[in-house]
């Protein structure tokens, strides 16, 4: 199966990613891995990468789709793939169905994890991160016995700027102006399938198999 995951910030996106693509058998395709893999090996896309990165510039769509066509043509995605953070905008669903074409294939579905702004202001703007060991807990799901103490190696926690409501609204409203609009392209191929993202984890993916069965997955 071919899928693409989509969702806003905070949607658990890349947790589900993991457990659908193990379920289906098939890679875990992702465009941070994408981007790190041709980086660290120096490829040449790699390489142009980096320069725009360097200078603090956004990748250009032409490079990032390049390194997917790449990663697509790669012998383990030949039964399938999952697609988790591309395509993000339409013109790259656009190039990303023209990708496909060009590899005699197409996909399959596409599963959104739907989850409104609220719940995920309430899962982000919780989060604490440990100064000491990296570790990340949350003041509700995931407490730590004294408040803003590590359970784990007793360092101060700390709330990261991207975890901040102001900014994880902010993060809300450019996943509306330039993401959303994906399920409205996917929808009119009626490839779309959207599953409830609230509630434990565990609950999510046994939905998101649910609708992959119903689609042959």
């Amino acid at each position: 199966m071919r899928l693409v995951l989509v969702g806003p910030p905070g949607a658990g996106k890349g947790t589900q990613a993991e457990f659908i693509a193990a379920h289906l058998s098939v890679p875990k395709i992702s465009t941070g891995d994408i981007f790190r893999a041709n980086v660290s090996q120096g490829t040449p896309l790699g390489v142009e990468a980096k320069r725009y990165m360097d200078a603090g510039k956004l990748v250009p769509d032409e490079v990032t789709i390049n390194m997917v066509r790449d990663r697509l043509a790669e012998p383990d995605a030949s039964e399938g793939f999952l697609l988790d953070g591309f395509p993000r905008t339409t013109p790259q669903a656009a190039a990303l169905d023209k990708l496909l074409a060009d590899l005699g294939t197409a996909l399959d579905l596409v599963l959104e994890l739907v989850v409104d702004d609220d719940e995920v202001i309430r899962r982000l703007s919780g989060r604490r991160t440990c100064r000491g060991c990296g570790k990340i807990w949350h003041v509700e799901f995931d407490a730590t016995t004294q408040d803003g103490i590590c359970d784990r190696c007793g360092a101060e926690l700390f709330q990261r700027d991207d975890d901040k409501p102001e900014t994880i609204a902010a993060r809300l409203r450019e996943y509306a102006d330039k993401t959303a609009p994906l399920v409205d392209y996917y929808g009119a191929q009626g490839k779309l399938v959207g599953i409830d993202a609230t509630g434990p984890v565990e609950d999510v993916t046994v939905r998101a198999i649910d609708a992959l069965r119903s689609y042959g997955g």
